[in-house]
């Protein structure tokens, strides 16, 4: 207890009295000065991880894929048709056909590209797209102003074809096996 009785007596003669003071501040040492170094700055974020590319052709696999889960569109051309009778065929494609279609439409909304009837006469432009109108039969080096429609061909007015996260491998099975237990 003795020391701090001797600090609050110091305490109160540094106050008071200036040749005191000066000379227990000759007596107190400078603090060490710290040198402050800079903080280093943080460390850039990691990179986010760079999506692997899609193979080429999963589009394609997955295409196929809904084609036969929502229309059978595979079982009727990879089936041996050659075992059933025309009727049994007729009605098996019947029903592949409305199917491929509605999953097509509901993919693609397909319309004609040209709205006049197959069969009937229609005039050409002075400029059309090649892109969507082929010219067939007596093509001479001159532009022809009309024809006979033959086809009206198809558009797709929009591409929902599904997005498919998985592996390559994954995509090539377009239609699991199925086993019964």
């Amino acid at each position: 207890m003795s020391r701090i009785g001797l600090a609050f007596k110091l305490f109160f003669q540094i106050l008071f009295n200036s040749e005191v003071a000066q000379r227990a501040e000759s007596l107190s040492l400078p603090a060490p000065q710290q040198e402050k170094k800079p903080e280093p700055p943080p460390p850039p974020p990691p990179p986010p991880k760079a999506k692997p590319p899609r193979p080429d052709g999963i589009d394609a696999l997955v295409l196929l894929a809904t084609l036969q889960r929502e229309a059978r569109f595979l079982d009727l051309f990879q089936e041996d048709l050659s075992e059933y009778d025309d009727a049994q065929i007729g009605a098996a494609v019947r029903d592949v056909q409305r199917d491929t279609k509605a999953t097509l439409n509901r993919l693609f909304a397909i319309s004609p590209v040209l709205s006049e009837e197959e069969g009937g006469r229609i005039e050409l432009p002075a400029s059309f797209d090649a892109s969507e109108i082929r010219l067939v039969g007596n093509v001479q080096n001159e532009k022809p102003s009309g024809g006979t429609l033959v086809h009206r061909g198809w558009r797709a007015t929009k591409c929902d074809v599904p997005k498919f996260n998985g592996t390559l491998e994954q995509a090539q099975v377009l239609n699991p096996a199925e086993v019964e237990v």
